[in-house]
C-alpha cells in the first residue's frame, strides 16, 4: 500500500477511535454512565484531630453485596479517609444477623477498645441495647431504631435522615420519565403505573414508597403505583420475582424499590423498564434502564459522633440529618435515560426544600379514603403495643422524622395499591 494512503487510513482510524471513546464517555453510542456531577453530592467532611487510640466499630447486617450495607461501608471508609484513621481504628463486622449474634459482636468490639459501636439494621436494636447496658462507658449508636428516647440509657442513640426528601426528588425524575413516555405515545396517561418492591410493611418502607410516589405525582398527575413486598431486606430471587410480577402481571411501566439486592434493577434491564434505585447507583445492573438513585450519606453522622466522643460531648438521643447536613444525596442522572427537564425540575425542588416552601407530605397533595388528612396520631414513643401517641399533622403537612429520627409515616394513601401485605 502507498505510504501516503496508509498514513491517511491510520489517521482516519485514530480519529474514529477517539470519537468512539468520547461517545462512550458521554454515554452516547458506547458504555452508558451517570453524569459526573451528582444532583446532591456527597458531604465534604471537615478534618479534625482524632487520637491514635480512638476506635469505632461498625456492625452490618450483610456485606458489600447488599446495596444498603455497602452504603454504610462506603460512608465509614470515606470518613476514615477524611479523618486520617488507620484500618486498626475502624473495625467493620459484616453479615451479623438480627439476633444475639449482634449483641456478641457489639460486646466484642467494646472489648477490643471501640469507644463507639454502630449497627445499621432495624432488628439489631434490642441487641445493641443489651450491649449498651453491659458497657456503660461505650457509646452505642443505631440506625433506623425507635427506642433510644424511651430506654433511658445515656449511651444509646438512634439516627436516621430525611431520606423521604431524596425519594421525593427521585420520584420527580420517575414522573418526568413517565411524561416522556406519554408524550412519545408509548403509554397513555392512565397507563402511567409504577411498581414498587418493598421489604416489609414497616413505617420506614411506607414512608419511602409514599414519598417516591408523591414526587412522581408532583409532575405527573395521572400516576398510580402498585406495591409488592418480599418479607426480606435482602433476597435477590424474591426481589427479581416481585419486579417481574409488577411488570408482567400488574402492567407497571417503571419500577423502584426499598430492598437491598440487584434483583429489581436486573429484572428491569431484562425487560427494558426504567428503574429508580436506592442506596446508590445500580447502573452496573441497569445500563440502559437505570435513571437515578437516592441514598442517605452516613458520613456526616459518623464524623459527628466521632467528634462528639473525641471532645467529650454528648451524642443526640435522636439525630436526623437532611439536605442541609449533606445527609441526603442523589447520584447523577443516567446519560442514556435522562431528559432535559429532569435536572432543572429536581434542582428547583431542592431549592424549595432548602427554603422550607416545599413539604413532601403536604396534606393538600394526597387523600386517604377520599378524605384530606387534618389530624394524625403517630406511634412515635416506643412501647410494646405500638400505641399512637403524638400529633404529627400541623401547618398543612405531616411532620415526618421531626419528633423521632426513624420514620413514622404509615398512612396508606389513595393512588397506591398494596398487593400483598402479609409482611
Amino acid at each position: 500500500m502507498n505510504k501516503k494512503i496508509l498514513a491517511a487510513v491510520l489517521a482516519i482510524a485514530m480519529l474514529l477511535s477517539a470519537v468512539a471513546a468520547l461517545a462512550g464517555c458521554n454515554g452516547e453510542g458506547g458504555v452508558n454512565a451517570t453524569e459526573t456531577d451528582p444532583l446532591l453530592p456527597a458531604h465534604v467532611i471537615e478534618k479534625f484531630d482524632v487520637s491514635e487510640d480512638f476506635k469505632i466499630g461498625v456492625i452490618c447486617l450483610h456485606d458489600e453485596n447488599s446495596t444498603y450495607d455497602n452504603n454504610f461501608i462506603k460512608s465509614i471508609k470515606r470518613t476514615q479517609e477524611a479523618l486520617g484513621l488507620s484500618d486498626s481504628q475502624v473495625l467493620i463486622k459484616t453479615n451479623i444477623p438480627e439476633s444475639s449474634a449482634c449483641e456478641d459482636a457489639a460486646k466484642e468490639l467494646a472489648e477490643n477498645g471501640c469507644k463507639i459501636v454502630f449497627a445499621d439494621s432495624f432488628g439489631h436494636e434490642e441487641h445493641m441495647i443489651a450491649a449498651a447496658k453491659a458497657y456503660p462507658d461505650v457509646e452505642f449508636c443505631h440506625a433506623t431504631g425507635t427506642r433510644a428516647a424511651t430506654e433511658g440509657l445515656a449511651n444509646f442513640h438512634n439516627a436516621f435522615a430525611a431520606i423521604y426528601e431524596g425519594r421525593f426528588l427521585a420520584g420527580i425524575v420517575a414522573g418526568l420519565k413517565l411524561n416522556e413516555m406519554i408524550d412519545a405515545g408509548k403509554i397513555t396517561a392512565e397507563e402511567a403505573v409504577m411498581g414498587y418492591v418493598g421489604a416489609f410493611t414497616y413505617a420506614e418502607v411506607i414512608s419511602g414508597l409514599t414519598s417516591f410516589y408523591l414526587g412522581a405525582k408532583y409532575v405527573c398527575p395521572s400516576v398510580t403505583m402498585k406495591v409488592r413486598y418480599t418479607g426480606s431486606w435482602y433476597d435477590q430471587a424474591a426481589e427479581q420475582e416481585a419486579a417481574n410480577a409488577l411488570i408482567k402481571t400488574d402492567k407497571c411501566v417503571l419500577i423502584s424499590q426499598h430492598a437491598d439486592s440487584l434483583g429489581a434493577p436486573s429484572a428491569c434491564e431484562a425487560e427494558g423498564v426504567p428503574n429508580v434505585s436506592y442506596n446508590g447507583s445500580t447502573i452496573s445492573a441497569g445500563e440502559n434502564t437505570f435513571l437515578i438513585s437516592s441514598a442517605i450519606d452516613w458520613a456526616p453522622y459518623f464524623a459527628y459522633i466521632i467528634k462528639q466522643v473525641q471532645d467529650c460531648n454528648p451524642i443526640d438521643t435522636n439525630w436526623t440529618g437532611d439536605i442541609s447536613t449533606g445527609s441526603v444525596i442523589l447520584t447523577g442522572l443516567n446519560t442514556a435515560t435522562k431528559n432535559d427537564k429532569m435536572k432543572t425540575e429536581v434542582e428547583d425542588a431542592i431549592a424549595k426544600f432548602k427554603a422550607g416552601t416545599l413539604h413532601v407530605f403536604d396534606t393538600s397533595t394526597f387523600t386517604v379514603g377520599g378524605e384530606t388528612v387534618t389530624s394524625y396520631l403517630a406511634d412515635v414513643e416506643y412501647d410494646t403495643a405500638f400505641t399512637p401517641d403524638t400529633e404529627v399533622v400541623s401547618d398543612g403537612y405531616f411532620h415526618e422524622s421531626e419528633y423521632r429520627s426513624a420514620p413514622y409515616f404509615d398512612l396508606r394513601i389513595d393512588g397506591i395499591e398494596f398487593i400483598n401485605e402479609m409482611y
